[in-house]
C-alpha cells in the first residue's frame, strides 16, 4: 500500500507527465487544421467533459465556460446562484489563476459576453454580430488551454489519490534567481542559443501520420500561439513546487524583466498581469467607460487591421464611436487621415462634444504581417492629446518595442505568443492610466497574480529572446520569410497578400506572417491537404480579422448578408463557407528545411484534379463544403485518440 506521501509524488509525476504530453502536441484551439491543432482541440474539449462528470452534470443541460478569476466574478453576477457551480484551480492547490462556470444552458443564453474577443463571434459584418451559440464563444481570445487540460487531469487525479499538489515548507523553497536564471542553457547566447534551443523544444521531430507515412509535424502557425521549450518547461515545474510564499517576489522579478525587455521603466508603468491579451484590452475598455460624463463623448480610432480582440471590446462599449481608418494595398495604416480626423476632433471641435480619446492599433497585423509605424503613430495621436494603446501580441517575440522611447501609454501582450503558453499576458500602462478604484485595481491585479505559473514561464521566455537578441530573431525570420515569399512568387496561381516582392524597400516593414491564397484550391481543403500530405500546420479562414479579410478579397456586402443566412440556417457549416486565406507563421523553431517542406507539398496539392465547383469557390476566395474524406484523415483521428487517451489516462507515460 502506498503511503499519503508516495501517493502525492506519484500523483504529482503523472500530472507532470500529462502536461509535458499537452505540450509536445500543443496548439490554438478549434481554428486550425494540422495535427497540432486538432489533438489540442480534442485535449481542451474533453477538459469540459471531465468537469461535467466531476460534478456528475447533464452536459445536455451544462455549459462549461473557462474564466478568469474577475472574468468569472463578472460574469456571476448576471447569473442566479443555483443556476451554476464553481471550480477553482485553487481548490487543488494549483496556481493557474482558472474559474470553471458550470452554467444551466437556459440561463447562459440571456447572459451577455463579459469580454469580447477573438473566439467570441462566428461572422463579423461592418454593422452587425452574429452571436455563436456553442460554448467556447464565451471564451473570449486564446483560452489558457494547456492550464485548462492540466486542471481537468488534476480533477481526475485527486479523485483517485486525493491531494495531488502538496505545499513544502517555505524553506525549501527556491529564490527567483534559481527560477528564473539558472538553467542548461545559461552558457549560451545569440545565435548559438537559437540553434541550441531548437533540439530542446518539447515536441521536437514529433511524428505524426500522413499521406506518405509518419513524418516530422511542421508548425507553421505561431502566430496563432507558440509551443515551448525544455528551460521554460523547467521553470513551470519549479515554480509548481514552491510554497506559495515566494509568488510575490517571482511577480516582482518578472515585472522588472517585462521592463527591462520592453522598455518600460517601473517608475513610469505599471506592469499588470492578465490571462492574455484580450483582457488587457478588454480593462482600457472598460476603464474608459468610467471616464463618460455629459461634458464630452469618446471616439476610438481603430484601424481595419485589427484583431476582434482590439476592435470588438470598443465597438460595444456603450455611448462611445468607433472609427476605422484605412490601410493601403499592402496594408499600412494611412497616417493623414488620421492626423485628419484627429484634427476634426481634438483641436477644430467640428463634431460637437465628441472627442478621441484612444487610438488603438496592433503592433503587427495577424493577417499581413505588416508592422505599424508606431513612432509617426505616437506622434501624431499625441500631438493632438489622445492616448496610444498598441495591442502587442504579434510583435514581442519577432520585432524589437521600446515602450517608452515610443510613448505608448497602453500595451497589451500575451505569453502563448510568445513561447509560454500558460495562460498568462500582461498589460503595461503610464501610472494613472487606469480609472479604477483602488479596490477594482487590486482586483484586476489579483486575478492576474493568482496564475505564477503563468507568469514565471512569461518571464523566463523573454529572458530567453533576450538573451538570443530580438535582433538576431527577426533577421532569422525574415530569412525565412525572404525564401517563402520568393518560392510563392514563382508558382503559377497563388495569391500573396500584403508586401509580395523580397526586393523591396518595404519588405523591411513587414514580419514572419504570410497570408496567401491558392486560386485553384479553397482554402479550408488546401490546409487540410498540407496538414495530410506534409505534416504541417496552418492556419487558415479569418483569423479573428473578418473586417480586414473582408475589404482586402473585397467581399461584397450580398455574401456578407450570405453568410449571416448560412450561420443561421446551418451553423456548423459557417467556418468552412466563409472565404478566407491561408496564413504561414515562423518562430524561432522553424528552418529552411520547414520552408522547402511546405512549398513542395503546396505544389503536389495545386497539381491535383479539382472539381468545377471547388475550382469556383477558390476563384471567389470561399471555403468549401465538397471536403472529401480520406485514409489519412481516419489515421489522424485515430493518432488524435491516442495522445488523449495517454494525457488523460491514470498510468505513467
Amino acid at each position: 500500500m502506498e503511503n499519503f506521501e508516495e501517493k502525492t509524488t506519484n500523483a504529482l509525476t503523472q500530472l507532470k507527465s500529462a502536461i509535458y504530453k499537452t505540450l509536445e502536441t500543443y496548439s490554438n484551439v478549434h481554428r486550425g487544421t494540422g495535427h497540432n491543432s486538432i489533438i489540442t482541440t480534442a485535449l481542451f474539449d474533453q477538459a469540459r467533459e471531465i468537469v461535467l462528470e466531476h460534478l456528475q452534470l447533464n452536459k445536455k443541460k451544462f455549459v462549461v465556460v473557462f474564466c478568469s478569476p474577475r472574468r468569472m466574478k463578472m460574469f456571476k453576477t448576471q447569473l442566479k446562484p443555483l443556476d451554476y457551480h464553481v471550480i477553482s484551480s485553487l481548490d487543488y492547490g494549483f496556481p493557474i489563476g482558472i474559474r470553471v462556470l458550470v452554467v444551466k444552458k437556459k440561463s447562459l443564453r440571456k447572459c451577455s459576453v463579459i469580454y469580447t474577443g477573438g473566439g467570441t463571434i462566428k461572422h463579423v459584418t461592418f454593422k452587425t454580430v452574429v452571436w455563436a451559440d456553442i460554448p467556447e464563444r464565451f471564451e473570449a481570445g486564446t483560452p489558457s488551454t494547456v492550464n485548462i487540460i492540466a486542471l481537468a487531469k488534476a480533477i481526475q487525479l485527486t479523485e483517485k489519490y486525493g491531494k495531488v499538489i502538496k505545499k513544502p515548507d517555505k524553506a525549501q523553497d527556491l529564490t527567483p534567481n534559481e527560477i528564473l536564471y539558472q538553467d542548461k542553457v545559461l552558457e549560451y547566447s545569440g545565435k548559438e542559443l537559437l540553434i541550441r534551443l531548437k533540439k530542446m523544444l518539447i515536441g521536437y521531430n514529433a511524428i505524426v501520420p500522413t499521406m506518405e507515412g509518419y513524418q516530422s509535424f511542421i508548425n507553421l502557425d505561431n502566430a496563432a500561439s507558440t509551443p515551448t521549450f525544455l528551460p521554460i518547461w523547467d521553470t513551470y515545474c519549479k515554480t509548481l513546487e514552491q510554497s506559495g510564499e515566494s509568488s510575490q517576489e517571482i511577480i516582482h522579478e518578472v515585472k522588472k524583466i517585462c521592463s527591462y525587455f520592453l522598455d518600460a521603466p517601473l517608475e513610469k508603468y505599471d506592469v499588470i498581469f492578465t490571462s492574455n491579451t484580450t483582457e488587457a484590452i478588454n480593462i482600457v475598455a472598460q476603464s474608459l467607460s468610467r471616464t463618460l460624463n455629459e461634458k464630452t463623448e469618446p471616439v476610438i480610432i481603430n484601424t481595419v487591421l485589427e484583431h476582434h480582440s482590439n476592435e470588438l471590446p470598443f465597438r460595444y462599449l456603450p455611448d462611445a464611436s468607433l472609427i476605422r481608418i484605412a490601410i493601403d494595398d499592402n496594408g499600412f495604416v494611412d497616417l493623414n487621415e488620421l492626423e485628419t480626423i484627429l484634427i476634426e476632433y481634438n483641436r477644430d471641435y467640428k463634431h460637437g462634444n465628441k472627442r478621441v480619446q484612444i487610438v488603438s492599433l496592433s503592433g503587427v497585423s495577424n493577417v499581413l504581417g505588416t508592422y505599424n509605424d508606431l513612432q509617426s503613430v505616437s506622434q501624431i495621436t499625441h500631438k493632438y492629446s489622445a492616448n496610444l494603446l498598441v495591442d502587442g501580441a504579434q510583435i514581442v517575440a519577432h520585432h524589437k518595442i521600446e515602450i517608452n522611447k515610443l510613448n505608448i501609454d497602453y500595451f497589451a501582450f500575451s505569453g502563448h505568443k510568445n513561447y509560454a503558453p500558460f495562460g498568462s499576458g500582461a498589460l503595461i500602462v503610464k501610472k494613472g492610466h487606469l480609472k479604477f478604484s483602488v479596490d477594482e485595481l487590486d482586483e484586476i491585479r489579483s486575478s492576474g497574480e493568482e496564475n505564477i505559473l503563468g507568469i514565471a514561464t512569461l518571464g523566463k521566455a523573454l529572458l530567453l529572446l533576450e538573451k538570443i537578441g530580438i535582433d538576431i530573431v527577426e533577421d532569422f525570420e525574415k530569412e525565412l520569410t525572404q525564401l517563402t515569399l520568393n518560392g510563392l512568387n514563382k508558382m503559377k496561381d497563388v495569391e500573396i497578400f500584403g508586401v509580395r516582392e523580397t526586393n523591396s524597400s518595404k519588405f523591411n516593414k513587414r514580419g514572419s506572417i504570410i497570408s496567401f491564397s491558392l486560386k485553384t484550391v479553397p482554402h479550408n481543403l488546401a490546409a487540410k491537404e498540407l496538414a495530410e500530405y506534409g505534416g504541417i500546420g496552418i492556419r487558415s479562414g479569418c483569423f479573428c480579422a473578418h473586417i480586414l479579410v473582408q475589404q482586402i478579397l473585397h467581399v461584397q456586402q450580398i455574401r456578407i448578408l450570405g453568410a449571416e443566412m448560412t450561420s443561421i440556417i446551418i451553423p456548423e457549416k459557417t467556418r468552412m463557407c466563409t472565404p478566407g486565406l491561408l496564413r504561414v507563421s515562423f518562430g524561432i523553431e522553424n528552418d529552411e528545411n520547414d520552408v522547402n517542406i511546405l512549398l513542395k507539398t503546396i505544389g503536389t496539392i495545386m497539381k491535383k484534379p479539382r472539381s468545377q465547383i471547388n475550382k469556383l469557390l477558390s476563384y471567389t476566395y470561399n471555403g468549401t463544403l465538397f471536403v472529401p474524406k480520406t485514409k489519412t484523415e481516419e489515421r489522424i483521428k485515430g493518432f488524435v485518440k491516442l495522445i488523449a487517451k495517454k494525457v488523460y489516462s491514470n498510468k505513467r507515460i
